[in-house]
């Protein structure tokens, strides 16, 4: 059985309470974010920039750590806009992410990374969440971390979606 477990979860289609509702039912502990900018934009998402999203789980209890190292970079992020523009899909009906996107990601960012320091974080009890925007774990990079640390350090990895 693998040592660590680990959530990924995402902002769209959430509100503040079901997506405090749904980290306690997965008993997180600790959301490490995983965004460049720390932002979302639009009114039904404020509670999810850093400031608000920050003073809400520690009201609920739940450690924040931002780890800007593991973000895609704007080039990164300007990728996957474009194979979006060219499918024909938003960033938020997004469900997958682009090869080019994933090479890119992972040769220039994922693979420079050292993930022990991650993992020497995580909490005995409960479980740590891989935090970002995306609905859909597939469609986010979130899902090539959590693909790493499971294939790299025996990390179980369940995805959260809004119910």
């Amino acid at each position: 059985m693998p040592m660590h477990r680990l959530v990924t979860i995402g902002v769209y289609d959430f509100d503040v309470e079901s997506f405090l509702q749904r980290l306690r039912a997965a008993d997180v502990r600790l959301l490490f974010d995983v965004r460049q900018r720390r932002g979302v934009r639009g009114p039904d998402y404020a509670w999810a920039n850093a400031r608000r999203l920050q003073a809400t789980l520690a009201g609920a209890g739940i450690a924040y750590e931002h780890h800007r190292e593991l973000a895609p970079t704007t080039e990164h992020r300007h990728l996957q806009y474009a194979e979006d523009d060219r499918q024909g899909v938003g960033k938020r009906s997004r469900r997958e992410l682009a090869a080019e996107y994933v090479r890119r990601y992972t040769a220039e960012v994922l693979d420079l990374v050292d993930l022990v320091p991650l993992l020497a974080v995580l909490p005995t009890q409960g479980r740590a969440a891989l935090f970002c925007v995306e609905r859909d774990a597939v469609a986010c990079h979130r899902s090539l971390i959590a693909r790493r640390l499971t294939e790299q350090h025996d990390v179980s990895v369940e995805h959260l979606a809004p119910a």
